[in-house]
């Protein structure tokens, strides 16, 4: 998910850091909201369509969209990932992890979560791009993507107003791609940190573009597992500060619910 804490509005070259989850809203404030029966079902593709998914971090994409990813599997689509960078920067100054070291280490649970999700290793690209720098690689990112979504019907991405430096230019950098892609492609943006500082019903969120993935138990359980395979952002590294969980409880929580949240 990247190793700096959420915000609305936060420019694309502030950095914040890690592990300061003061202030969030609260997983049981999103569950007790009365709004989530007025978000229509998301519209998925046929049977045999193309789906490209774009994450900044290798782990974007499951925790959001994890019961999303498994359905369209099951559903016969033919889907693709395209991660941008390795997150090598989620633990700055980890005494126990290099940068590379973490890196390999991402890309390896990364693999095991689409895994879990029914995904081959084929489908897979890495882009190696630098972890909290998109934004200076925006351009870079949209042209390396742009071949990825010729032919795709569907592609998902981090919401470009997620308040997070790299989700926020990667999901604009898709959403520059799709414009040059053969066949228009159809950009779902999926929230990672928005629903960390957001509150519900309030305006920081487009509502309006909301659609829902209201997920089956077996969705809900390989979502899970999948995430359960981040254990470097799971748990502390080691009992040094710069080591510490980057997915404590409470941002977690927010992944575990029953229903998924793309915006058209």
């Amino acid at each position: 998910m990247g190793g700096q804490s959420p915000g609305p509005g936060t420019p694309d070259d502030e950095p914040k850091q890690a592990g300061h989850h003061s202030g969030h809203t609260a997983e049981s404030a999103w569950r007790a909201w009365d709004g989530w029966d007025a978000i229509p079902d998301v519209d998925l593709p046929a049977n045999g369509a193309r789906v490209l998914v774009v994450s900044a971090h290798p782990d974007d994409d499951v925790l959001a969209v994890g019961g999303l990813l498994l359905r369209l599997r099951t559903r016969g689509c033919v889907v693709s990932f395209v991660c941008a960078t390795d997150g090598e920067a989620s633990h700055p100054g980890s005494p126990t992890l290099s940068p590379a070291r973490l890196a390999l280490h991402r890309g390896d649970e990364l693999r095991r979560a689409w895994a879990r999700l029914g995904h081959a290793a084929s489908s897979q690209t890495l882009l190696h791009l630098q972890d909290g720098r998109l934004r200076d690689a925006r351009a870079e990112l949209a042209t390396r993507l742009a071949p990825h979504l010729d032919g795709v019907a569907l592609a998902l991405a981090p919401w470009s107003g997620d308040g997070h430096p790299d989700h926020e230019a990667c999901g604009r950098a898709a959403l520059a791609a799709a414009q040059r892609a053969a066949g228009t492609p159809t950009v779902c943006e999926y929230p990672v940190w928005a629903w960390h500082w957001a509150a519900p019903g309030g305006v920081s969120l487009p509502l309006p573009r909301a659609r829902a993935v209201r997920l089956q138990p077996d969705e809900r359980l390989a979502k899970a597992e999948a995430i359960n395979c981040f254990r470097s952002q799971l748990e502390p590294l080691s009992d040094d500060p710069a080591d510490a969980a980057v997915l404590p409880h409470p941002v977690l929580a927010h992944f575990t619910r029953g229903v998924e949240v793309v915006f058209e």
